[in-house]
C-alpha cells in the first residue's frame, strides 16, 4: 500500500530539523521546489492569485481556481504540498467540502484561516477576523472531514495578532490544537518576543512565515527552530524573484539587448520535462 501525502508530511514532522517550506504558485514552480531536494511544497494563495489572475490576494479567487491549481500542482510533483484554503470559501458545510476537495487533489494539509471574507493577504491592510465562535466553527468543521476519511493535516491560522491582539491570537491558537489542528500558524507576529511567547504559550507543531519586507522579523532557520517552531515557508520567495528575473529580461529585449542570466536550451527542456517525455516516448514506441 502505497504512504499517502499526508502520512509523508507526518514523517517530516517527526523529524528533528526544522522544515522548510518554499511557495509555489503553479506546477513548474513546484516542480523547481522537488528538484532542488525540499522535503515540502506550500501553494501560496498570494503566488497563485498573482500569477493565474494577475490580481492581489483580496478574496478574488475562487475556491474552483484554487482547487484547480492545486490539482495541476500536486499532480506534478511526489513531494506533499501544502494548500491555501483561504477562509474555507463559506460556511461549516463549504469548509467540510473544501477540505474534502483538497484531499481528493493530492494535497497532504490545508491551511485554513480566521479572517472575515473577503480575506486578505495577513500582511496588508485592511484584515478583519470573525468571532471566536465563527473561527472555532471552521476548524471544528475541518477536523470533522478529516475524521470521516478524507486523509489531510489541518493547518489552523489566525490573524486575530493585528485586529484582536497577540493574548487573542495566542488563545484562537490554542483552542484550535484542542479542537484537532495538527498545525497552528499564528500570522504576523512582529517582533521576536512575540513569536516566543506564542511558541511557549501553544503546545503542537506551530510554522513561521519569513516574508520578505512583512510585519515578522526574518530569521535564520536554526534561529525559529530554537524559538520553538517545526515549520518554515517562505510564500512570495520565488514569485518575488520570478518577477524580478522577468522585469529585468522585459527591459534589456525593450533596450534592443538579449538578455544573458538565461537557462541552457538544453537546461529549459529537462527542467520542463522534455528528457522524461522522450524516455517514456521511445519505451512504447518500441514494444
Amino acid at each position: 500500500m502505497s504512504i499517502t501525502p499526508a502520512q509523508r508530511l507526518r514523517n517530516l514532522l517527526q523529524q528533528p530539523n526544522i522544515l522548510l517550506i518554499p511557495a509555489c504558485f503553479d506546477a513548474l514552480s513546484a516542480k523547481l521546489i522537488e528538484k532542488a531536494g525540499f522535503s515540502a511544497i506550500f501553494m501560496s494563495g498570494f503566488a497563485v492569485s498573482a500569477s493565474r489572475l494577475g490580481l492581489p490576494d483580496t478574496g478574488l479567487i475562487s475556491y474552483g481556481e484554487m482547487l484547480n491549481q492545486g490539482q495541476n500542482i500536486c499532480s506534478a510533483v511526489t513531494t506533499p504540498v501544502i494548500g491555501d484554503g483561504d477562509t474555507g470559501y463559506g460556511n461549516a458545510i463549504n469548509i467540510k467540502r473544501t477540505v474534502k476537495g483538497y484531499a481528493q487533489a493530492g494535497f497532504a494539509c490545508i491551511m485554513l484561516e480566521d479572517q472575515l471574507a473577503p480575506k486578505r493577504c495577513g500582511h496588508t491592510k485592511g484584515k478583519q477576523v470573525v468571532s471566536r465562535d465563527e473561527a472555532f466553527t471552521r476548524i471544528r468543521a475541518a477536523v470533522d472531514a478529516r475524521e470521516e476519511g478524507h486523509d489531510i493535516l489541518i493547518m489552523a491560522r489566525t490573524d486575530a495578532r493585528e485586529t484582536e491582539g497577540l493574548e487573542e491570537a495566542i488563545f484562537r491558537t490554542q483552542t484550535f490544537v484542542e479542537l484537532g489542528a495538527d498545525i497552528t500558524f499564528l500570522e504576523a507576529p512582529r517582533s521576536i518576543a512575540e513569536m516566543q511567547h506564542y511558541c511557549q504559550q501553544v503546545q503542537g507543531y506551530k510554522m513561521a512565515n519569513m516574508v520578505e519586507q512583512g510585519k515578522t522579523p526574518i530569521l535564520s532557520p536554526a534561529e525559529l527552530q530554537n524559538i520553538g517552531y517545526h515549520l518554515v515557508a517562505y510564500p512570495l520567495t520565488l514569485l518575488n524573484t520570478a518577477m524580478q528575473a522577468m522585469q529585468q529580461a522585459l527591459q534589456q529585449l525593450k533596450n534592443g539587448q538579449q538578455p544573458q542570466q538565461l537557462l541552457s536550451f538544453s537546461t529549459l527542456k529537462e527542467q520542463v520535462g522534455f528528457d522524461d517525455y522522450y524516455r517514456e516516448e521511445e519505451r512504447y514506441s518500441s514494444s
